[in-house]
């Protein structure tokens, strides 16, 4: 986010007042009635924003969707670490503002830079607790550090960068996806709050960005992104997400990325702040662009969620980084050609009305190559994150025999907030998740009496792989081989959603009932066997798009 309306106390951008350039003062920035507060025997004057102020509509919107956020859209995120970020923004804005002008001024911009880091960053860990203070102090830093790019990194008199965008973009890539992470794409099933989420996000955006006459850069991002997308899409992109079993492929890729309130917020709020694009209406639909075209560049080699969502910002931060070289290459604000049908006229004929239909082709030609190189381009860096869904692993598994005795089918219970999230996950539909646990503990124990690994990876993935696999290289080392042979006698089926990783929404089968430990000499002849009763949580996912698969094994009642 950072300062999508007006951008210091003492200048009014652009288009609230139908010029083409920051103007100064600002009936509409300072109050009518001039205020002051009095420190001692010196008075200081005060400024507080007008109802008039665009910021306060902006503060408007973002403090809806915080509330939205802490009510029913179960956003892991604490009032102390809203706090942290908007007053860590708000101290340092006013006494830097004290400081040069021996004024105090309301920090309206700044408290949407803190507002916009809160709503976007979240901290793997964060308790389920509105009030809980936990790593309040990254959320701090990471504010402080926008305040600090807006103050030391300028150009033409203003902050070159979006102060929120380029610090989180930072925070993520020095942090990791271990210590900071961004908002998911997508927030909640399509519910009565995320209905009112949408509501506000795309009235407020439309209204603000109208008013601002930043319209059509927000509608040409959008656009350009969802060309950009749906040419990865088409070509078999994938990623993982926490919020989804599967991996996110295809057209569900493109829907999800398109629609997401993540874009919304992005290019309502956070592209769309005047300081930090071109001035002119050419120059700011060619900067709309070129963020979306470097943003689907980025994240054409992307695998997870979080590489897909840091990259998208990270489009911003290029973009705005190349800005004084694009304000060299628009029209000047205001002039002749600053507008949209003339400039693309001086693209085709080169600025010669009468320029011959050779150049005019050979132009044109050349455009249409560059699209085309842009589309190519997406393609080929999209490679790394095509092809992720497993192959078919019915033949591996069809070597050995798993058949599960229907007798001895235990009692299943499904958590509501696994109904919630997938109702079919009910009656049988649960029940052949339960089965399908069953069938992979008994080929895991078959891998490693058969020494097989190709069965450890058609029913294993993640952590469990790793644990299989080591669990079989002891076993050939040794020349001892240790199995279990679980039988079920009850199951409770819960919703896994990690938080720090971004593997995918898995299913936690929390599971009692008595294992038997058997132990098997090189020779496969049985050494001893003992029985016990057991409670674990076993921890599945559709990983590769096809069979559940069991990826973990936790403590009972581990619940992320």
């Amino acid at each position: 986010m950072g300062e999508p309306a007006v951008a210091e106390h003492d200048t009014i951008t652009a288009p609230l007042d139908g010029a083409d350039s920051p103007r100064p003062a600002a009936d509409s920035a300072r109050p009518a009635t001039k205020r002051s507060i009095r420190i001692g025997d010196n008075s200081y004057p005060l400024f507080l924003p007008s109802i008039r102020d665009p910021r306060l509509h902006v503060a408007s919107v973002t403090i809806t969707i915080h509330v939205l956020g802490q009510l029913g859209l179960n956003f892991r995120l604490s009032v102390p670490q809203i706090l942290a970020a908007v007053l860590t923004t708000a101290i340092i804005d006013v006494v830097t503002k004290f400081r040069s002008s021996s004024a105090f001024v309301w920090p309206a911009s700044a408290m949407l830079t803190g507002s916009g880091i809160a709503l976007i960053l979240r901290v793997p860990g964060t308790p389920d607790d509105h009030w809980t203070t936990h790593k309040w102090y990254v959320f701090a830093g990471v504010a402080a550090f926008a305040m600090l790019t807006k103050h030391v990194i300028r150009y033409r008199g203003s902050h070159l960068f979006n102060p929120s965008n380029v610090a989180l973009v930072v925070a993520f890539l020095v942090l990791g996806s271990t210590r900071a992470e961004p908002l998911d794409f997508w927030w909640a099933p399509l519910n009565a709050w995320m209905i009112t989420a949408y509501a506000v996000i795309i009235v407020g955006g439309l209204l603000i960005t109208r008013r601002l006459r930043l319209l059509a850069m927000a509608g040409t991002f959008w656009i350009t992104l969802t060309v950009g997308i749906g040419i990865l899409a088409a070509s078999g992109h994938c990623i993982t997400a926490r919020w989804s079993f599967t991996p996110v492929c295809g057209l569900d890729f493109w829907r999800i990325i398109v629609t997401s309130p993540e874009i919304m917020i992005f290019l309502f709020f956070m592209i769309t702040d005047p300081k930090t694009v071109p001035a002119g209406r050419v120059g700011r639909v060619m900067f709309g662009f070129l963020v979306a075209v470097t943003s689907v560049l980025l994240m054409a080699p992307q695998t997870t969620e979080f590489g897909s969502k840091v990259a998208l910002l990270g489009g911003l931060v290029l973009v705005c980084a190349f800005r004084p070289v694009l304000d060299r290459l628009v029209p000047e604000p205001g002039a002749d050609d600053d507008r949209l049908r003339a400039f693309a006229a001086t693209l085709v004929t080169g600025g010669s009305p009468d320029g011959g239909l050779l150049r005019r082709s050979a132009r044109v030609g050349l455009l249409v190559a560059a699209v085309a190189a842009v589309g190519v381009g997406t393609v080929a860096a999209g490679t790394s994150a095509r092809g992720v869904l497993g192959a078919d692993t019915d033949e591996v598994i069809g070597r050995v025999p798993h058949d599960i005795d229907p007798s001895t089918f235990p009692t299943i219970s499904v958590d509501q907030g696994v109904l919630d999230w997938d109702h079919a996950i009910s009656g049988e539909g649960a029940q052949q998740i339960v089965l399908t646990l069953a069938e992979n503990l008994e080929l895991e124990t078959q891998a490693l009496l058969r020494d097989d690994d190709e069965i450890l990876t058609a029913v294993d993935h993640g952590d469990r792989l790793d644990d299989m696999r080591a669990r079989l290289r002891e076993a050939q080392a040794a020349g001892i081989t240790v199995v279990e042979r679980y039988v079920i006698d009850d199951v409770h089926v819960t919703l896994l959603v990690p938080f720090g990783r971004q593997d995918g929404l898995s299913l936690g089968l929390e599971t009692t009932g008595t294992v038997t430990e058997e132990t098997y000499d090189a020779d496969g002849t049985l050494m001893r066997r003992a029985s016990s009763e057991f409670a674990t949580t076993f921890v599945l996912r559709r990983a590769t798009g096809g069979r559940w698969l069991n990826v973990d094994q936790l403590p009972l009642g581990t619940s992320s």
